[in-house]
């Protein structure tokens, strides 16, 4: 056999080695691929840390604690006011009020129905107030802040706790339930050590300047408005969908189905059993378990709201990851009716919730008994982009605003779909 020979059967041997080791690997790769969808991890699913792990690992609720709420804060003193419109439950500013609101809440053991005199009037003295947008069972309000409720069945959005009398009560307020105020074990002195912690200065309620300028009757009368208006990045945003493999590899589906077909609005569907995953254009995902749907542990048939709250967060925070930026989800809303639960979540920055222009939220879980029968995430990335959002005077917004009588004035972020998402005033 000449070398030419020898040259060319190496070469053809090399060419099978090849193969075979390809095949080899493309076979291997395949069935980590699909075991994930069993809920094993396989070699890949340790190396593609980026990818969201799948729904069927989540083995945990997430601890509320650990959640970054936004709330606004209020807390007055003799000689002033500190309002802070851009804060979160997790933020070292929150720490004194979270410690406060967590002795009080924990110690409020009675509620009886007060008006909404007692709640105004606990504003003008020693008080700290909070509002957490939306309306919150007490429970999951307690979780924020590390504490145990006793009082699971009230909600609340706006609570305020101050002194009168020589105690330290809590007064709440929810649109359902009206006032309702219980007293709390926390000492006049506690209360008054935490609002000295705090620089006052001329924040105030609608409510407070009425009589200084008529145009504040139109507005709701606990819109807020510190002494002065934050400064708010303008961000740029994008749909921060993940590719269709690490999609279905997390949702526990198998990545290399072929039931599946493209709608005329672009909107692509996979069908997995009798259960279904639709990807929109906007960066929408939503997802119906069928037969093949998750269930989450909780103590009873249904899952109480605290248990609701944690394993929808986990669940979502898994899905999500890092996609979102520098934004972050938070708890927004709860609904139970009957054996359905439907939590709703929000996009946040700094305390700032980014509201989209159609109303819809960033992700809902809804939980039949203890099945997830749907999830849906919006996801969208938010970065800081260095310019600063441009806010239009207060003067120039009560002028607007009068046009929407009773209507809530706040600073959020506006996302309507586009590559920059800047803060405004919104009439709510």
């Amino acid at each position: 056999m000449d070398a030419a020979q020898h040259r060319r059967r190496d070469f053809l041997q090399n060419i099978s080695i090849v193969l075979l080791t390809l095949s080899a690997v493309a076979l291997f790769t395949q069935t980590q691929l699909y075991n994930l969808k069993d809920g094993s991890s396989g070699y890949l699913g340790g190396l593609l840390s980026s990818s969201p792990p799948a729904l069927s690992s989540v083995a945990s609720p997430a601890e509320l604690r650990d959640l970054s709420a936004p709330v606004r804060v209020a807390i007055t003193g003799a000689y002033g006011r500190y309002g802070n419109i851009c804060l979160t439950t997790t933020d070292d500013t929150f720490s004194l009020l979270r410690t406060l609101l967590g002795e009080a809440l924990g110690s409020a053991k009675s509620f009886s129905p007060c008006g909404e005199d007692t709640f105004r009037s606990a504003l003008s003295g020693n008080s700290v107030y909070y509002d957490f947008l939306e309306p919150l069972p007490l429970s999951i309000l307690a979780g924020l802040v590390g504490e145990d409720a006793s009082n699971a069945d009230l909600t609340a959005r706006r609570l305020v706790i101050f002194s009168r009398a020589g105690h330290v009560s809590l007064c709440i307020w929810d649109e359902q339930q009206g006032y309702l105020h219980s007293e709390t074990a926390v000492s006049p002195s506690d209360l008054e050590s935490t609002v000295n912690n705090y620089e006052l200065t001329s924040a105030s309620f609608a409510f407070d300047n009425i009589a200084l300028d008529p145009g504040f009757q139109s507005v709701a009368p606990y819109s807020l408005f510190p002494a002065e208006l934050p400064e708010l990045s303008v961000l740029a945003s994008v749909n921060a969908l993940p590719d269709t493999v690490s999609l279905l590899t997390a949702l526990g589906l198998n990545p290399h189905t072929n039931n599946r077909y493209t709608e005329s609005s672009g909107t692509e569907v996979i069908m997995a059993g009798n259960g279904s995953l639709r990807i929109y254009t906007d960066g929408t995902v939503l997802y119906q378990g069928g037969d093949s749907a998750m269930k989450i542990k909780v103590s009873g048939e249904i899952p109480t709201s605290k248990e609701a709250a944690a394993w929808a967060t986990s669940l979502i925070n898994g899905l999500i990851g890092n996609s979102s930026g520098d934004a972050s989800i938070f708890l927004q809303q709860i609904r139970q009716n009957g054996t359905t639960t439907v939590v709703q979540f929000g996009y946040q920055l700094d305390g700032v919730p980014i509201r989209f222009t159609d109303g819809s939220c960033a992700a809902e879980v809804t939980f039949s008994g203890s099945t997830v029968s749907t999830l849906q995430i919006r996801f969208r990335q938010y970065t800081r982009s260095g310019e600063t959002s441009l806010l239009l005077p207060l003067r120039q917004v009560l002028a607007i605003s009068s046009a929407h009588s009773g209507s809530e004035l706040s600073i959020d972020y506006i996302d309507s779909g586009g590559s920059t998402v800047s803060a405004a005033w919104l009439a709510d």
